[in-house]
């Protein structure tokens, strides 16, 4: 299609290059998205405005369709590599900045477990929502977890396993964390094919998700709670 190759993104006026920013996401374009990064930088875009305005929000589509069964993982890790590219850009920018976090976000497959495509992908759509993620990897012992939780300080820990056999793991972390009387510092989300709700709340996490879109929700709504508690305390 000729008319695709027409369009020059440094001639779109701010408002249409941002609406193309999002179908280039949506589409996976990682260098259209780096282009459309820059542009904005040169026209004196916040890069905090940049993140949120372009890029949150063309991961949001992409995260409510992929939640609606219209895109699959393929589409979902190409969107979200498009948006590690422009992040790339940005990161040592919001640092100087200081630009505000939505929150922090530790996440690692539990031990004995090494299947990671949904972890990567809840970390990748959580970095699209505009969490800081530290990823653990695969096969993690809870030391890991305390470690990680004690040197990063995040807000929210997450946990991912795909087998029956390592899901229980799950309750290992939670139920030391509660020995450690750290327990009620972090916001707990699990996730993986064999979990469910119940095993969710018998394992005390504070929530279960079933894909990364509801991770993304989820993890947003505990850190307004977590706001709002803290400013009426």
């Amino acid at each position: 299609m000729s008319d695709e190759d027409e369009i020059i993104l440094s001639e779109l006026d701010d408002e249409e290059l941002v609406q193309q920013m999002f179908d280039d996401l949506y589409d996976g374009l990682k260098e259209e998205i780096e282009e459309g990064v820059n542009i904005l930088l040169e026209r004196k875009w916040e890069p905090y405005d940049i993140l949120t305005k372009a890029l949150v929000g063309g991961m949001t589509i992409v995260g409510a369709d992929f939640r609606d069964g219209i895109l699959f993982v393929p589409e979902v890790l190409l969107a979200a590599n498009a948006m590690k590219g422009g992040m790339a850009i940005l990161k040592p920018l919001l640092a100087e900045t200081g630009a505000p976090r939505v929150g922090k976000m530790v996440i690692g497959t539990v031990k004995g477990d090494i299947h990671d495509i949904g972890k990567n992908l809840v970390g990748m759509m959580m970095e699209g929502a505009g969490f800081e993620v530290v990823d653990l990897g695969i096969n993690n012992p809870v030391e890991n977890y305390l470690e990680a939780m004690e040197t990063e300080g995040p807000d929210i820990l997450g946990m991912s396993a795909l087998l029956t056999t390592t899901m229980p793991y799950m309750k290992v972390v939670i139920d030391t964390m509660v020995e450690q009387g750290i327990r009620d510092d972090y916001i707990v989300l699990v996730g993986g094919a064999p979990l469910n709700e119940e095993f969710g709340k018998a394992i005390g996490a504070d929530a279960y998700c079933r894909d990364a879109a509801v991770a993304v929700e989820t993890a947003k709504e505990w850190m307004a709670r977590k706001h709002n508690s803290v400013k009426s305390a």
